[in-house]
């Protein structure tokens, strides 16, 4: 048999059909000259049409496996446009450090205070019993969730490197991010969609690699007014940028989040994103966040999601959502590396090794403005920037 005749079908499942494919037909050519038959010439016509009904209805149908989803699902006890305006992340085409399970990360540290094990800690730790930390070293936030094994030897363990999302932009069953929500009353409410990574590469800086360490929180943040997204919180590094809603790439109605390769800082374009000032991003420069249109993840179908209380700076878990993480005050990764620990570097004072981060409740959910408090002032930017 021809192989060229399942070639279609494979490549429609792929969301596409290459223009060689097809059977190229001439009238007046059917049963003359190249000795095809009648028969033969419909039978390709038939393929032909019954290639293109499936194209049709693939599109249609929103199954072609390389578009996102434009339309998130349904959650209880979220509202609704929570979900419909969430983020769609576009990964780098580059990355290799994908989005991970907070359980895995946990089944794979242990805690520390001052590079010790913590005597008497929850063994093993999971999303149910993390908080329980925050009984030791300063109400937790000396605590840091260490790694088991020395992660620069070769071959770094798989958990660190992620989940890849599949083609609907779900991570498997790795849960990887965090959905919380703060209702500030009258029609007012924060979304903050908290992503989670095993690990965090640095930086290049003239040829060395600085920045890196374990465990990685980023976000955005949009608020609404009565159910209308207003404006896009963009988290990076320290800080980050704010757009109204209005100005931001969309697929659908979900505005999207370019992860930078490595660092997941979160950027509205692709591009180069310079950051070496703090607040002023330039198209290139010393440190810079590379993004591209990479692999498409739709956090939504992989999330915990929350409720948060800023009388008190609690959790409620929605549909069983585990609040134990979202209540761990200490760091989810390794202290910085000493000095003179073999792994760590130092290059114009800045370290290879820093230390983990802290947890969403560290992200100032209660804030007043779009942006976080800080130094740099809040722009609310209504044109993409780098």
């Amino acid at each position: 048999m021809d192989t060229r005749e399942k070639r279609p079908l494979d490549e429609l499942e792929k969301g596409f059909l290459p223009h060689e494919s097809w059977e190229v037909l001439e009238w007046g050519e059917c049963g003359k000259l190249g000795g095809r038959s009648r028969a033969g010439c419909e039978g390709s016509t038939y393929k032909i049409m019954f290639a293109i009904t499936l194209l049709v209805l693939c599109w249609h149908y929103g199954f072609v496996v390389a578009r996102p989803s434009e339309i998130a699902r349904r959650v209880d006890g979220v509202p609704n446009y929570v979900i419909d305006y969430a983020p769609i992340v576009y990964l780098d085409t580059a990355e290799a450090y994908f989005p991970s399970d907070i359980g895995a990360q946990l089944a794979n540290t242990q805690p520390e205070i001052n590079f010790s094990v913590i005597p008497n800690a929850p063994n093993p730790l999971t999303v149910n019993n993390v908080d329980s930390l925050n009984g030791f070293g300063s109400g937790g936030s000396d605590v840091y969730l260490t790694t088991t094994i020395d992660i620069t030897k070769s071959p770094a363990p798989k958990w660190l490197e992620g989940v890849v999302p599949d083609s609907s932009g779900k991570t498997g069953s790795a849960v990887s991010s965090a959905i919380i929500v703060n209702d500030h009353g009258s029609g007012a409410i924060d979304a903050f969609y908290m992503y989670f990574y095993a690990y965090n590469q640095g930086n290049t800086v003239l040829g060395q690699e600085l920045g890196d360490h374990i465990g990685d929180w980023e976000h955005n943040m949009i608020r609404f007014k009565d159910g209308v997204p207003q404006h896009v919180w963009y988290s990076q590094h320290s800080g980050g940028q704010a757009f109204t809603y209005r100005a931001t790439e969309k697929v659908g109605k979900r505005p999207v989040s370019y992860s930078a390769k490595g660092s997941h800082a979160n950027y509205a374009i692709g591009g180069k994103h310079d950051h070496t000032i703090p607040g002023l991003n330039l198209p290139d420069g010393l440190i810079v966040d590379h993004t591209s249109k990479g692999v498409s993840w739709d956090p939504t179908l992989s999330s915990y999601y929350y409720n948060f209380k800023p009388s008190d700076g609690s959790f409620e878990g929605i549909n069983n959502s585990p609040v134990a993480p979202m209540n761990f005050k200490g760091k989810w990764g390794d202290a910085q590396y000493k000095d003179d620990d073999k792994r760590q570097k130092e290059f114009f004072g800045f370290k290879k090794f820093v230390g983990g981060p802290t947890g969403p409740g560290d992200k100032q959910l209660n804030r007043t403005k779009v942006c976080p408090e800080s130094d740099v002032p809040c722009v609310l930017r209504d044109k993409l920037v780098p």
